[in-house]
């Protein structure tokens, strides 16, 4: 017989509980606080942020460091705008092309079979254990023989193949049915059709994640904006607020470089908010076979 009031994550609070809660909540406050810091120091007026002993929560929030960087990018030669929105566009651009080069060779490597394949699943095993700065000049020489230098592919082909996501998609694509895909091949359906109507709705937790993942490299990125474009018209949000923070390196600079770092973080924090369900759904089935 079934207790339906208990289970894996029961839906009353129950006493055996309150251990669980004690071992997880001050880890959980601990991984909160930087999170809580960046926050706090983005509206920390001049006098708090170089306060000493440093002081963790403002005391008397402001937007003048919000307003000294929309007042600073006024006087550049480039609007903020404009770095915004080659942000978007890179952004969005190579995580529609990543997801489907990501979602199609997982699907490749785990339901089709053909000569190379498990050959290509280590190259990409040890891709992982690769640093971008190392294969930087490789990117380099490519992206200058495709003849592609201060175009927005520069920024979006180095960063489209993405290793950590193929491997962590694959693994999900690895626990759908064979059943179901000869199913599916017996009424008909070609490669595509599998891959669009059973592979994408089965593994969608795996694609949020994937994309979550593909977002923070994309949206942090400056190696593209660094070395491979030279018209500052193309460069992105990102390259603009380091710069921006290096060039105002006095102290009367430091405010408007905390509230860029804000600024560069909230994405981050809405983009997981959003997709957190999904994401712990995938955590939670990517050991299941």
């Amino acid at each position: 017989m079934v207790n339906r009031g208990r289970g894996v994550n029961p839906k009353q609070f129950e006493r055996g509980q309150v251990k669980i809660i004690a071992i997880i909540l001050p880890l959980v406050v601990f991984m909160a606080l930087p999170l809580v810091f960046i926050i706090n120091h983005a509206f920390k007026p001049m006098e708090e942020l170089f306060a000493f002993p440093p002081t963790f929560f403002v005391h008397s929030p402001t937007l003048d460091n919000f307003v000294k960087l929309i007042k600073f990018s006024r006087t550049a030669g480039i609007p903020m705008s404009r770095y915004i929105f080659n942000s978007l566009i890179v952004t969005v651009l190579t995580i529609l092309f990543s997801l489907l080069l990501t979602t199609g060779a997982a699907f490749a490597m785990s339901k089709i079979r053909f000569k190379g394949r498990d050959l290509m699943m280590q190259i990409n095993q040890v891709a992982i254990m690769f640093v971008s700065t190392s294969v930087l000049i490789p990117r380099y020489l490519v992206i200058c023989q495709l003849g592609i230098i201060n175009t927005f592919w520069a920024h979006i082909l180095p960063l489209l193949a993405y290793p950590v996501a193929l491997f962590l998609v694959k693994q999900f694509v690895d626990q759908v049915p064979n059943s179901l895909i000869e199913a599916a091949y017996l009424d008909g359906s070609t490669d595509f059709g599998v891959y669009w109507k059973i592979i994408i709705p089965m593994i969608k937790p795996a694609i949020a994640t994937a994309s979550i993942l593909i977002f923070q490299q994309v949206w942090t990125n400056m190696e593209t904006s660094s070395y491979f474009i030279n018209d500052d018209g193309l460069k992105t949000l990102t390259f603009y607020m380091n710069t921006l923070a290096n060039a105002n390196s006095s102290v009367a600079g430091q405010g408007m470089a905390a509230a860029a770092s804000l600024i560069m973080f909230l994405p981050n924090l809405i983009l997981f908010i959003i997709c957190q369900n999904a994401i712990m759904n995938t955590m939670a089935n990517s050991g299941i076979k």
